[in-house]
């Protein structure tokens, strides 16, 4: 895997680990709760990993292009 590629595929995974987290230790410390923790949880997962596709594409672009793609 090309290096730009890689760092943001773990930065992607640095923000989803980040959110499992998170929602876990608030399952745990309110336990009232948990269903609706995990609901957000959820929700919040699949928004940093859709936030993490435009930046992903766009390194994985730059490296099969040898240059840069910011776009």
């Amino acid at each position: 895997m090309p290096k730009r590629t890689l760092v943001e595929a773990l930065h992607v995974a640095a923000g989803l680990v980040a959110t499992v987290a998170v929602a876990v230790l608030s399952a745990w410390s309110y336990p009232q709760a948990t269903d609706t923790i995990t609901w957000v949880a959820v929700v919040a997962f699949l928004i940093v990993a859709a936030m993490g596709v435009r930046p992903l594409r766009n390194a994985w672009r730059a490296d099969h292009a040898g240059g840069r793609a910011d776009g």
